[in-house]
């Protein structure tokens, strides 16, 4: 993508998250950037990240839209304030609540697609 990633611009003191921190090495590593006006993030789950034969665990797509959620409104955070994400002052946010509806089971071996639409700052 070129740009450098909202998660690769936490401090290191919040850069420890499992499904985005760069300091985690047993996790996800999640990356998300902008896309326009949209936020996206492309993971591909691998074979481990199983519920059932062929099929990716939910609570894998739900760690993802947790991490890229809250990516997502750090970036948006600091597009609407002006500032540089990495900068100070860090506008880090967590999940408050997260609800996924399950429309259909995800197959394992395709890569997953998050995307992220700003609502409202």
């Amino acid at each position: 993508m070129g740009k450098k990633a909202f998660q690769d611009c936490y401090p290191e003191e919040l850069s420890h998250c499992y499904g985005c921190g760069k300091n985690n090495t047993e996790g996800h590593q999640l990356k998300s950037y902008w896309d326009g006006d949209e936020t996206i993030a492309h993971f591909l789950p691998e074979s481990y990240h199983i519920a059932i034969p062929g099929f990716v665990y939910g609570g894998l797509i739900a760690s993802l839209i947790d991490c890229h959620g809250t990516a997502s409104a750090s970036a948006a955070a600091c597009r609407a304030a002006g500032i540089e994400m990495g900068t100070k002052p860090n506008l880090r946010f967590v999940t408050g609540t997260l609800k996924v509806v399950y429309l259909a089971p995800t197959p394992l071996g395709v890569e997953l697609e998050l995307r992220g639409v700003i609502i409202e700052i």
